[in-house]
């Protein structure tokens, strides 16, 4: 049920990390739950997001030995009704900590800026705040997706689990056009590394932000929340509307069943008054700056920043 081959791969590279030094050269239906805390024990408080999904993951692999008869007894790993009276609960000992978003006040400013950058990393960082989508949503994006201004996100690359759709504000269809003409993208991907001829790492964006030396004031991901902020407090918009931007799922199951619309012609005016929220502070002449570089043969490369 892995959502795609990283996510096995990350599944059992916590296995490989911590449990298998621990008990991986026990038979399974050798394996207790002093095994299991040892494994535990010294990562429950300094990593405890870790520590729980490993947990989780020793929890289906014993589950899975006792469906097919390899193991009897109790699940060693189970939370309720076992490690639960002996570990603290995740949540009084993990302290949250949320991505540092700035404030959407400083947005437009910071467009101002941003524009004056014209290649892939810059560009997947305008497209990642115009449309509030998360990172890999935004690095993955293939050419085929857009269609008609609306750029559909396959299942498999959502966080949920379903397709989303996402309405593309006139700003950022002008971006899409010229990162295509820029190089930028290929026959598939729109956002290339031109060094390696591949998508984006992870990291171009959050490097990018370093190199600006905004890394201690915004993360990518916090764009998101400077997006719903400014939905809350600046708009009209209905709370179901800004969460389906952002591909949230209603928290009530019950309300989730009948709620059926993705809203996307109210997004469509929603993500159009965000983008012209956020190049408000941009001359015409700065807006036009893709299309103009693009004719004169004129970008900045990652050197130019300052």
């Amino acid at each position: 049920e892995w959502k795609n081959e990283k996510h096995g791969s990350q599944w059992l590279n916590t296995l490989n990390t911590y449990a298998y030094p621990v008990f991986g050269d026990k038979p399974i239906d050798q394996v207790d739950r002093q095994d299991v805390l040892a494994v535990l024990e010294p990562i429950w408080i300094n990593k405890t997001e870790t520590a729980t999904r490993v947990r989780g993951r020793i929890e289906t692999v014993i589950n899975w030995a006792k469906a097919r008869d390899l193991f009897v007894g109790d699940i060693p790993a189970c939370w309720e009704g076992g490690l639960k009276s002996i570990l603290p609960i995740p949540s009084k000992v993990q302290k949250v900590v949320n991505h540092l978003a700035m404030p959407y006040q400083d947005i437009p400013a910071f467009m101002k800026v941003l524009y004056k950058l014209n290649y892939a990393s810059a560009n997947a960082l305008k497209m990642t705040i115009f449309t509030a989508c998360r990172t890999s949503e935004v690095l993955n994006i293939q050419l085929k997706e857009i269609k008609d201004g609306v750029w559909t996100i396959p299942a498999e690359r959502m966080k949920a689990g379903v397709e989303h759709k996402v309405p593309l504000p006139t700003q950022l269809m002008a971006i899409i056009q010229d990162s295509k003409n820029l190089g930028d993208g290929s026959d598939s991907y729109l956002f290339t590394s031109l060094q390696k001829q591949s998508t984006l790492s992870n990291a171009a964006m959050t490097y990018l932000l370093k190199r600006l030396n905004l890394a201690d004031v915004a993360t990518v991901h916090g764009f998101r929340a400077s997006f719903r902020m400014w939905s809350a407090e600046q708009t009209n918009y209905p709370r179901e509307v800004c969460e389906q931007a952002l591909a949230h799922k209603l928290p009530d199951k019950v309300e989730a069943a009948y709620m059926r619309s993705d809203f996307l012609e109210k997004r469509k005016q929603l993500m159009q008054d965000w983008a012209n929220y956020i190049t408000s502070q941009l001359t015409q002449e700065e807006i036009d700056f893709h299309s103009n570089a693009v004719k004169e043969g004129k970008y900045l490369d990652q050197k130019s920043i300052t």
